[in-house]
């Protein structure tokens, strides 16, 4: 793999805009300093070896993530057991029962630090089988400059590493048809629910492209806020802002915060099938399976040390023997509220999560690629899987050693 310069289409910031890429900028609050989020100056070169070698991966430990959820359903109810998974005993419940049911997943991401030219296979930094988002740009914005610099161009013995659209539309039409299997009638309205908490736009394009694939699946659809939803207590079903029922609903919104608003009881409580993602996927979106992998899976070449850290743990320092690590709240996001000991430096991102418990991972450097646009280039790789199979990459690249809110995505191509 290889970071290779590129030169930008003419009018690209209008372009990506036009594509549904409308958070292309982000802003430091604390400088008012606005910088690109997506880069073209650059592309990720990869070797058809290298994206088989990835995509094998990913596809062999998301069916050990799946072992390890179900090892998560059993231990973290285990009274004095380490892996907390910061949830009500009722969430925990009703993601057992999903698992169990085997309900379909649509998509979810790894993030993989790989380099290619270090002789490391790919090491799973983390997995979000919830919400994950990088959605547009890794399936459309970046399929859409390849069009543009390489297919229109007449380039050849170039491709992009890509299925991701393609399959999300089959996938919709796996679901329905799971769903017109088990209720012997297919849902009449698909739901897709997102939240305006985020002024970004990026949740509402996420959900908003999630919705334009089903509708090509031939799904009727419609958008709707999550604050919109409420519950028939008298039919106990869940409704919509026009009082209409939910038959299937996919939701970009966090399983662990939803367990606890209003309503957390009740969906557990009733245990709905045909919310999207599925129920269990709050055993995958927690950094406790990280810990649940290296407690079943040690020494295991593709994944990193990981251990669950309580708190008493943490009052006397203990850092598992590691002398470069990097600590992790259960359930947070971009970055937020880690503390990093690595490469001679001490740093602890700003945010608000941790009160639900927190993991110990070995710090793992990325690799660094230097480039003419920036100094320092550190990627994530984040493969994306569409059900059990993987079908695309998108890369996200950092000047520091922690890929955050102000990350770049670079796209990336396949040398044949």
């Amino acid at each position: 793999m290889q970071r290779v310069p590129s030169s930008p289409r003419p009018g690209w910031r209008d372009t990506i805009a036009h594509q549904g890429l409308v958070f292309s900028e982000t802003t430091d609050p604390a400088t008012g300093i606005s910088t690109s989020y997506w880069n073209e100056f650059a592309c990720y070169e990869l070797t058809m070896d290298e994206v088989d070698l990835l995509e094998r991966t990913s596809e062999n430990l998301h069916m050990m993530a799946k072992d390890a959820a179900g090892f998560l359903a059993e231990e973290s109810l285990k009274p004095g057991s380490p892996f907390n998974l910061g949830i009500p005993r009722e969430a925990i419940e009703y993601a057992t029962v999903s698992l169990d049911r085997d309900d379909p997943s649509l998509y979810s991401r790894f993030d993989l630090i790989y380099s290619g030219n270090d002789g490391r296979p790919p090491r799973m930094l983390e997995y979000n089988a919830d919400t994950p988002t990088g959605l547009v740009e890794a399936a459309l914005i970046q399929w859409y400059w390849h069009e543009d610099v390489h297919l229109k161009a007449g380039v050849t013995g170039i491709d992009q590493w890509n299925g991701i659209h393609e399959e999300l539309i089959a996938q919709w039409g796996r679901i329905d048809d799971h769903l017109g299997r088990l209720h012997g009638l297919r849902p009449h309205m698909y739901h897709f629910a997102y939240t305006d908490a985020d002024d970004s736009g990026e949740d509402l394009m996420t959900t908003g492209y999630l919705m334009d694939t089903a509708i090509q699946a031939g799904l009727t659809s419609t958008l709707v806020e999550m604050k919109q939803l409420g519950l028939d207590r008298e039919t106990a079903r869940f409704t919509d802002g026009k009082n209409r029922h939910l038959e299937a609903i996919f939701k970009l919104y966090p399983w662990e915060e939803m367990m606890f608003e209003e309503f957390g009881p009740a969906i557990c409580a009733l245990k709905p099938d045909y919310w999207f993602q599925p129920a269990w996927t709050m055993f995958l979106s927690t950094k406790a399976l990280s810990a649940a992998l290296w407690h079943l899976y040690p020494n295991h070449p593709n994944l990193i040390p990981t251990y669950m850290y309580p708190d008493e743990a943490r009052a006397r320092h203990d850092t598992m023997g590691m002398s470069e690590y990097v600590i992790k709240p259960l359930h947070a996001r971009e970055g937020a509220n880690i503390e990093l000991h690595g490469e001679g430096r001490h740093i602890v991102q700003p945010g608000g999560w941790g009160i639900e418990g927190y993991v110990i991972q070995e710090f793992c450097k990325l690799p660094d690629f230097t480039g003419s646009d920036h100094l320092h280039n550190r990627p994530v790789l984040g493969t994306w899987m569409v059900g059990d199979e993987c079908y695309g990459l998108g890369i996200r690249e950092s000047d520091g050693p922690i890929t955050d809110y102000y990350c770049r995505f670079v796209p990336n191509r396949i040398r044949l």
